[in-house]
């Protein structure tokens, strides 16, 4: 089993070299790094690249590709994919680092408990009915938790996803190993600028078939803060979930949800998740909610 660590980048100075160092310290050997460069001008992120590049004579598992240009993050992620030779991709974009230098042993453990315990269903007659081979063979997503850098908070994902889930809370690709047929079948739609991954992850689990399998594992410390995160985009963000959603779900099954978001006070939640003297306890409760 390989994993291919995608990190795109474009002028992103130190933060590059935080990002690609968290991989490299990591304990477990088998995997690939694939920087793809937006034709960065800055010295500090053109000096790295190049210093990997040099670096990569030695070390075959890192490879540069820094002279095609792109469209944005999301056109970065699909070519950077073109490249990869792993069984299991992860996007871990500048700025954000692996949790620690165990984190990818770790999810190999977890990955291997779970191909694991397939083999034995399918041994299992009785079993093998109940499941069905199918379901067992179909490419999965592994995800954990992530680590707010801004907060210090650990923020719990939802160990079932179920339509609930994947109308409000996905984990977010830096928490998330996806099987690499997944994106090679079907690559992020570029038209969304902002959620992009999170309609990719319900193209997976509603048409792609894939497997959701949730890892009790702290997977990476998330920066916060990014493009995602303006003004601008928090408003897109809004409007290309309410066009996302409806692509993959009834109409009639979306406003129940709405209406759950309301009668739970969603906004104040959220904001209580995003203040660093609230969002401890505020993941404390929601774990708690989560195990019951």
């Amino acid at each position: 089993m390989t994993f291919s660590i995608i990190v795109v980048c474009l002028n992103a100075g130190i933060r590059l070299h935080d990002t690609v160092e968290s991989i490299r310290r990591q304990t477990e050997e088998d995997y690939e790094i694939i920087v793809k460069d937006g034709i960065s001008e800055d010295k500090i992120t053109t000096g790295y690249l190049s210093k990997l590049e040099r670096e990569s004579a030695a070390d075959g598992r890192i490879r540069v590709y820094r002279h095609d240009k792109d469209s944005g993050i999301y056109d970065a992620m699909n070519q950077a994919v073109k490249y990869c030779r792993g069984d299991y991709i992860f996007f871990l974009n500048c700025g954000d680092r692996f949790y620690d230098d165990q984190v990818l042993a770790r999810v190999r453990e977890q990955i291997e408990q779970c191909e694991n315990s397939c083999k034995e269903v399918l041994r299992g007659g009785q079993r093998r009915k109940e499941t069905g081979a199918a379901a067992d063979k179909a490419p999965c997503i592994f995800y954990g938790n992530i680590c707010e850098y801004l907060t210090g908070t650990m923020v719990q994902s939802n160990p079932v996803i179920d339509d609930f889930a994947c109308y409000r809370n996905l984990p977010c690709h830096q928490a998330c190993f996806y099987a690499a047929a997944l994106l090679r079948e079907r690559a992020f739609d570029t038209g969304y600028r902002v959620r992009a991954d999170y309609e990719h992850f319900l193209w997976c689990r509603y048409i792609g078939g894939a497997r959701t399998v949730y890892m009790p594992v702290t997977v990476a410390l998330y920066e916060g803060g990014g493009f995602s995160e303006t003004k601008v985009n928090k408003r897109r963000s809004k409007q290309e979930h309410k066009e996302i959603v409806l692509k993959y779900m009834p109409g009639r099954q979306v406003f129940w949800y709405r209406m759950i978001m309301l009668l739970t006070l969603a906004p104040l939640r959220t904001w209580i998740a995003g203040n660093p003297a609230m969002a401890g306890i505020y993941q404390s409760v929601k774990k708690r909610v989560y195990k019951a």
